[in-house]
């Protein structure tokens, strides 16, 4: 029997058995969407961003492959066997989703939110078939926001690549640049590569494109991942056309034009020239194709059929794991809504403004340096502090920075290794150090001790990420335990302490660090008043 037979006759087959199970499924789903509420509220925020406004598409075409999916499925209206591995993985998406919640991250509730669509896919049809629906499966991934670490990472490496590929476009056509850091000096004005322009804002969206292209494409494993990982170089590529086009514009036209030029050329232009280019390179691909097939061959763009397709929601039968699921789903929704309210544990502490301007024998030089308009919205710090140190004694003075943020679960400490070379700075050494017995402690004392220059300057560095009493030198682990204490204490509190100085002409680099070492010295005793351990 076909399935639009089937189909046809499907009214007179369904009976109380099919209602019982999508009664089951439905409690399951609107269970699942309480529990995960914050997560989704989470996801409706981040896609009011440039780089995640492709967001709301994601699930819809997802919901399109998982149909086109199931037409290679013969209908089975019958039980199904082996969904006790849906069972253990909405089970697993449950708990994941309370670290989630518990932590008050909704970022990882969101996460846990696609695992427990995997889940219940499992359960309604089974291992033995739901276990190919992976793909429309993974393709929600691209609906998430990148944890803010990576993101920042990405979104700098990005900037970096750009900056040097456009600034190599602008030599060819023979346009006087100079590149320092992200920022490319044109002589008659400065174009500063930010993050809204580092590529990411093409590069989301066309990474869910080049994905349904692999899915579709009719054709060896090999060219799918072709087309899967050109994503990136692609956008990469046409983000530093934007850069130099741009720069062309200032240099012949003025930077009047610019601004006019940005609007227009930074939305659906640079989109859809990057789908042409994927487009052309499948096209490319083709002729390395074994069977030679056309592009329209190539590429299965049959969307015909996909209502009936829907309409088999009707065969989904009632079962105990899919009963354990929804009971599952209840509780757990139940004991969320139950819980108090789990916001920010705010941390008595003093404002910077009170920080000492003398500390052993250093001394603060001048007033507090306030950070530019840019800059200080980008840190999102809720208090910080900018400050040279310096003393009669010392060959050059040291610079304090500390950035304090009450709540990090929405975002948090920003990494030196991102902001540093973004000002045109270059790292040329880094090392992760305990310095627990020089400073006396008991407990580790983990930092960062680096090298930067930028030209003929270089400094020595210190910075550590602070979360309750602890000094951690590696972002990924301050956010680890950013999650452990959300859950055991309810704090999400947390700093980034800086020293800097300047290594001298001739000065031994030990030399200069003999000098954070002497400040560090003076201000460990003093930061508990400002950054709560307790």
């Amino acid at each position: 029997m076909s399935s639009d037979t089937y189909l046809s006759e499907s009214p007179r087959l369904l009976g109380l058995t099919n209602f019982w199970g999508l009664f089951w499924l439905l409690i399951a789903t609107i269970s699942a969407g309480l529990y995960f509420s914050n997560g989704i509220n989470a996801l409706l925020e981040a896609w009011q961003l440039p780089e995640y406004s492709h967001g709301p598409i994601i699930p819809v075409l997802s919901s399109l492959l998982f149909l086109r999916q199931l037409k290679t499925v013969p209908i089975d209206p019958g039980p199904k066997r082996n969904r006790w591995p849906g069972v253990a993985l909405v089970l697993f998406a449950l708990l994941f989703g309370a670290l989630g919640i518990l932590a008050n991250i909704d970022d990882i509730v969101a996460y846990a939110l696609i695992l427990w669509v995997g889940g219940i896919l499992l359960i309604s049809w089974g291992w033995d078939t739901g276990r190919h629906f992976w793909p429309p499966v993974v393709h929600l991934v691209y609906m998430l926001p990148l944890p803010g670490v990576i993101y920042y990472k990405t979104t700098t490496y990005l900037q970096f690549v750009s900056s040097e590929l456009g600034v190599w476009f602008l030599k060819l056509l023979s346009v006087p640049v100079f590149l320092d850091g992200n920022i490319i000096d044109l002589g008659i004005m400065k174009l500063h590569v930010a993050e809204a322009c580092s590529g990411l804002r093409y590069m989301f969206p066309i990474l869910s494109f080049s994905y349904i292209f692999a899915v579709l494409y009719q054709g060896p494993i090999w060219h799918k991942a072709v087309l899967l990982v050109s994503a990136v170089p692609i956008a990469i590529f046409m983000n530093s056309v934007r850069i130099a086009v741009a720069g062309v514009i200032v240099q012949e036209y003025g930077q009047e034009w610019l601004e006019g030029f940005t609007h227009f050329f930074e939305g659906w232009v640079i989109f859809l020239a990057c789908i042409l280019i994927l487009f052309g390179l499948a096209w490319l691909m083709l002729f390395l194709h074994p069977k030679r097939l056309s592009l329209t061959e190539a590429l299965d763009l049959d969307t015909t059929g996909l209502v009936p397709q829907f309409l088999r929601l009707q065969f989904v039968r009632p079962s105990s794991a899919l009963v354990t699921a929804a009971l599952a789903a209840m509780i757990a929704a139940a004991a969320m809504m139950a819980l108090p309210e789990r916001g920010a544990v705010t941390q008595s502490r003093d404002q910077f403004a009170l920080f000492p301007r003398e500390m052993g024998g250093w001394r603060q030089s001048g007033p507090r340096e306030l950070l530019s308009e840019g800059v200080a919205q980008t840190l999102a710090a809720n208090d910080y502090h900018q400050v040279n140190l310096v003393n009669p004694e010392a060959a050059a003075p040291v610079g304090l920075f500390m950035a304090w943020y009450e709540d990090q679960s929405r975002g948090g400490v920003h990494s030196p290794e991102i902001c540093l070379p973004g000002s045109g700075w270059e790292i040329a050494w880094l090392e992760r150090s305990d310095i627990a017995a020089q400073m006396g402690s008991q407990t580790p004392f983990d930092i960062n001790r680096a090298i930067i220059q930028k030209g003929e300057t270089r400094m020595m560095v210190y910075y550590w990420f602070q979360q309750k009493n602890r000094r951690i030198a590696w972002d990924f682990a301050a956010k680890y335990w950013l999650m452990v204490d959300g859950i055991t204490t309810g704090r999400s509190d947390g700093a980034l302490v800086r020293l800097t100085t300047i290594i001298g002409p001739g000065e031994a680099d030990a030399d200069a660090e003999a000098r954070l070492q002497e400040v560090l010295t003076g201000l460990v005793p003093v930061l508990p008043r400002f950054i709560p351990e307790g």
